[in-house]
């Protein structure tokens, strides 16, 4: 396993055994063998299952040590976080919050307790974004923004790409003004998926979109794209403009979050992404990077900086988007706060 850039030091020293939650449960569902790995997979998301993929892909030499260290770490866990002796509602609850952050369990909660089935909109995240684009393309605006607002963010933004601009502007101001959808409207949105997928409507009302979700989806686009939808929506409504603009989390607003935050930040990241996302970053960003690392890992890391040739802007732009993914599921969970809005990234 590669080790990350603030976990570098004298190789004579003890093995470390700082492995990051993503990399332990790859682990382990690596020890469990192929049946019981695949029964629980079925039971995880699309992203988490890619995450999950990838990171079984990419395990190399894993040492005894680190096997036992997590499978500890998960028997410590399975101890202190039993649910027997709680009501199911008031488990599940606090599971989903503590997995999940206050702000997506809550939506997911709603489903789970009060009988929504979301099958056919479950299913498209498992599709590839050119797809979902081409199932809603011909729907009403206010259907796709529905859509929009219930796939994850960074879906929801591939999507966008393969719509023309009006029509991006259009989603994304109802996107925006989303705050909950009347059962009439699942229905009819069930109805469209009908052909492909299984799926009735709920009861109850749902919460989805608003300027969260908007402000998430913009953040996923391509940055001439998000500068010119977010300009667009000024146009129309200042205001809103303002308001999503106010939510969006970019690269530069790292500078924002506290030490700690950067320190279990930089856990979860490779070397290599960090490398080339800093190419982008002002000396501020660089340097409150490298004060939350080892001494040593710092120097490595400048002189891996120095190193590095021209990298191209896409590149740079594709290495802070996957910082900020990392950074928000973590936000999310708990585990770090974001601070500050929004600037365009460098």
């Amino acid at each position: 396993m590669s080790p990350k850039p603030n976990e570098a030091g004298d190789k004579s020293q003890p093995p470390a055994v700082k492995i990051n939650r993503v990399d332990q449960a790859a682990i382990l569902l690596m020890t469990l063998g192929e049946s019981a790995a695949a029964e629980i997979l079925k039971h995880m998301g699309p992203k988490e299952v890619q995450r999950l993929g990838t990171a079984m892909a990419q395990l190399n030499n894993v040492q005894q040590y680190e096997v036992e260290v997590v499978l500890s770490n998960f028997m410590e866990e399975v101890r202190t976080q039993t649910g027997l002796g709680m009501g199911a509602d008031n488990y599940i609850r606090n599971m989903l919050v503590t997995a999940l952050g206050e702000d997506k369990a809550n939506g997911l909660i709603d489903r789970i307790l009060l009988g929504g089935n979301t099958t056919g909109l479950d299913t498209l995240k498992w599709m590839d974004p050119r797809s979902v684009a081409d199932i809603i393309r011909n729907e009403h605006p206010q259907i796709q923004a529905i859509v929009l607002a219930y796939l994850d963010a960074d879906q929801s933004a591939e999507v966008l790409t393969f719509f023309q601009e009006k029509v991006r502007l259009d989603v994304m101001m109802r996107v925006a003004s989303l705050d909950t959808v009347q059962p009439g409207a699942l229905q009819e949105l069930n109805d469209i998926l009908e052909k492909q997928f299984s799926g009735n409507a709920g009861s109850q009302n749902k919460a989805l979109g608003g300027f969260k979700t908007a402000a998430e989806i913009v953040n996923n686009l391509e940055s001439s794209v998000s500068t010119e939808l977010l300009d667009s929506i000024k146009e129309v409504d200042e205001d809103l403009g303002t308001q999503i603009q106010d939510l969006m989390f970019v690269f530069d607003n790292l500078k924002d979050v506290d030490a700690r935050g950067i320190q279990a930040l930089l856990r979860e990241v490779s070397s290599d992404v960090l490398i080339i996302a800093l190419k982008g970053a002002d000396d501020i960003l660089q340097e409150k990077i490298f004060e939350n690392m080892s001494k040593r890992a710092a120097e490595l890391l400048r002189d891996d900086l120095e190193a590095k040739g021209p990298v191209k802007v896409s590149e740079v732009e594709g290495a802070q988007k996957e910082i900020l993914t990392i950074a928000r599921r973590m936000a999310d969970a708990g585990e770090i706060n974001l601070g500050g809005g929004g600037e365009d990234m460098l």
